[in-house]
């Protein structure tokens, strides 16, 4: 059963290694809808890796989990904003002081944290 915390990964990646994908594996492991965001299409586990932003305008999303350095957020600054989640967390190495001012000003809570932590230490 999942929960009502659907996540959108933002800036995943098909590496095992890297920490976004570590992020998707440990949301579906704690039962939480999951969905990705990435410059390659594939799927980690049963989740596919979407390259085109406008496929999540349609989502009612809890959060968004960032794993994009600050330049590479800046196209995506407005659509993110647009979907209206209720929070965005901002991975180390993420931190945006501007963005996060216009999320806080459109009343979307920040969180400057570890997503894998929280999900780690029944946080999320």
């Amino acid at each position: 059963m999942f929960t009502n915390k659907t996540t959108l990964v933002v800036g995943a990646s098909l590496n095992p290694q890297r920490y976004s994908n570590m992020a998707v594996n440990m949301l579906l492991e704690h039962q939480i809808s999951t969905f990705a965001f990435g410059k390659k299409e594939g799927k980690i586990k049963q989740i596919l890796i979407e390259t085109d932003f406008s496929k999540f305008i349609p989502l009612q999303l809890n959060t968004i989990t960032l794993y994009l350095n600050p330049e590479n957020q800046k196209p995506l600054i407005q659509s993110i904003i647009n979907l209206k989640p209720e929070r965005v967390i901002f991975n180390p190495g993420t931190e945006n002081e501007d963005f996060e001012d216009l999320l806080a000003i459109n009343n979307i809570e920040v969180l400057e944290a570890c997503t894998l932590v929280l999900l780690r230490t029944s946080q999320y």
